[in-house]
């Protein structure tokens, strides 16, 4: 059974049903990060965030979103997958479309993230530098990754 999988640009009605998925993807995967910081940074893609980005969902037959990307010149800003949805290869397709499609080379990962670093280097990323602070000044190390 094949199963198919489109990839577009949501809709601004959409943001809500994004925002959940962005946080039940890092209350799985961020495990650094607490309550507060969640509630802080999922404030901060609501209102400022995915307005700034390029941003693709990628959805299953029946229209539901599984995961999404931000996408700003050549650089993946964002890239998160549904838990349920995790290991099944939305993630990989979303990456992909970023890098065969719009010429995506680069991408910042929290370093404490160890299970997207994994993921970024199995698809040919390396790191070329580290920042001690997050975008914010927040202690969340970032890894400065490329192709």
């Amino acid at each position: 059974m094949t199963v198919l999988y489109k990839i577009e640009g949501p809709n601004e009605s959409e943001f809500s049903a994004i925002g959940e998925l962005w946080e039940a993807s890092v209350r799985a995967t961020h495990y650094f990060l607490n309550d507060q910081d969640i509630i802080f940074f999922k404030s901060l893609l609501l209102n400022e965030y995915l307005k700034l980005v390029e941003l693709f969902c990628i959805r299953d037959t029946n229209g539901s979103i599984l995961g999404f990307m931000g996408i700003e010149s050549d650089k993946l800003e964002m890239l998160f997958v549904h838990p349920q949805a995790m290991g099944k290869g939305i993630g990989k397709m979303l990456l992909e479309h970023a890098v065969q499609t719009l010429q995506v080379t680069k991408v910042d990962v929290n370093e404490d993230n160890q299970q997207a670093v994994g993921f970024y280097q199995k698809m040919g990323f390396k790191t070329i530098s580290r920042s001690a602070l997050d975008g914010m000044g927040k202690p969340f190390p970032i890894l400065h990754m490329t192709l």
